[in-house]
C-alpha cells in the first residue's frame, strides 16, 4: 500500500443552514472542495451550543449511514422503519439508509450541541435494507504521558474498546476529552486515514513520530487530517480542557455522487432518488408521529449542469 506524502492537513468549516424551514446553523468541514472522504466518512456537521431548536422535518436518505453524537441536550430521532429513539450525551444513534429511508430529528430541551456524521456505504452493500442502532458508550481512561484523557468509542474499536454498531467498512469514531496540560500518544490503525474535529479548547495534533515542526494547532470547529501510515497520533492540550472527536477508516477507493441527502454513484441514481421522494413513491416510507411545522422537506431543484462523481485526489 502506498501512503500519502502529505501527513497533515487542515479543513476549515463553512456555515450552512440545516433543517429547511426552521434551520439552525451548522459548521461543515466535510465534504470539502479539497477532500471528499476520510475513510468512508463523507460528511461532518458540527452544531451548537445553541438555544435555537433543532427541528429537521422528515427527509430522505440513501446509500449512507448517519451517525449522531450529542455533547449537550437531547435529540429525538424518528424514522420510516418505525424507530423512535431519544439520544443523550454519551449515546450514539446510527441509522443505515441502504436503498432508502426517511427520518426526522427534533431537539428536546433548552440547548443542543453535537455533531452529525455520514458514512458512505460501499458499492457492494449500499442498496440493502435500512436499519438502526443505538448504543450507550462507556468512558475509557487512556494512558497518557502527562495529564488525564478519556475516550468514548461510538464506532469501531480503539484502545481495546469496541462499539457494537454495524458498519460496512473498517471505521473508528470516538469522543476524546483531555485535561489541561495533557500529552497523549494514541495508538491507531496505520492503514486508516484519520480526522480530528476540535469541539472546544486548544489542541495540537501530530503523527506520533513527528518532529515539532510537523505539529498542527487546531481551532474549534476545524478538522485536522492525518494520512494513513502512522501508528500513533499525538494530542497535546494547553491550559484548558479539550473535547475533540476522532474519526478514521480505511481509504474508500470509490467515486461518490453526493447531492442533498443522497450518496450514489451516478447522476441517474440521484435523479431517480429525488423523483421518488417528490412523488412520495413509497421508497423512503413515512415517518409517523412527527408534529413539526411542515410534514416533509421537499427536495431542492437539481443544478442546471450534470453532476459528476468525486473521489479524493490523493
Amino acid at each position: 500500500m502506498v501512503y500519502g506524502v502529505t501527513t497533515l492537513d487542515r479543513l476549515e468549516p463553512r456555515e450552512v443552514p440545516l433543517g429547511g424551514v426552521r434551520a439552525i446553523q451548522v459548521r461543515r468541514t466535510l465534504p470539502h472542495r479539497d477532500r471528499t472522504t476520510i475513510g468512508a466518512w463523507c460528511f461532518v456537521d458540527h452544531f451548537g451550543p445553541t438555544t435555537t431548536p433543532m427541528d429537521v422535518a422528515p427527509h430522505p436518505h440513501c446509500g449512507l449511514q448517519t451517525v449522531t453524537w450529542i455533547f449537550d441536550g437531547e435529540v429525538e430521532h424518528r424514522d420510516s422503519a418505525g424507530n423512535v429513539q431519544l439520544i443523550r450525551p454519551g449515546e450514539v444513534n446510527l441509522m443505515t439508509a441502504g436503498h432508502g429511508i426517511s427520518h426526522s430529528e427534533v431537539s428536546r430541551g433548552e440547548t443542543v450541541h453535537g455533531i452529525q456524521l455520514w458514512v458512505a456505504q460501499p458499492n457492494a452493500g449500499r442498496d440493502g435494507v435500512a436499519g438502526f442502532d443505538h448504543f450507550v458508550t462507556p468512558v475509557t481512561e487512556l494512558p497518557v504521558m502527562s495529564g488525564t484523557a478519556t475516550a468514548r468509542v461510538f464506532v469501531g474499536a480503539l484502545e481495546g474498546v469496541s462499539s457494537p454498531v454495524r458498519t460496512f467498512s473498517p471505521l473508528v469514531g470516538a469522543e476524546l476529552q483531555l485535561s489541561p496540560g495533557t500529552a497523549l500518544d494514541l495508538a491507531v490503525d496505520r492503514t486508516f486515514e484519520h480526522g480530528v474535529l476540535l469541539d472546544s479548547g486548544a489542541l495540537t495534533i501530530a503523527p506520533g513520530d513527528a518532529m515539532e515542526e510537523e505539529a498542527l494547532a487546531l481551532q474549534p470547529a476545524e478538522l485536522g487530517i492525518i494520512e494513513a501510515g502512522r501508528e500513533h497520533i499525538r494530542f497535546m492540550s494547553s491550559d484548558e480542557p479539550v473535547r475533540a472527536v476522532l474519526i478514521g477508516g480505511a481509504p474508500l477507493h470509490e467515486e461518490l455522487m453526493m447531492w442533498w441527502n443522497f450518496v450514489a454513484r451516478t447522476y441517474e441514481e440521484i435523479v431517480a432518488a429525488r423523483d421518488e421522494w417528490q412523488a412520495d413513491s413509497g421508497r423512503f416510507g413515512q415517518v409517523e408521529g412527527y408534529d413539526g411545522a411542515v410534514a416533509r422537506i421537499p427536495a431542492p431543484e437539481l443544478p442546471p449542469v450534470r453532476l459528476k462523481p468525486r473521489r479524493n485526489r490523493h
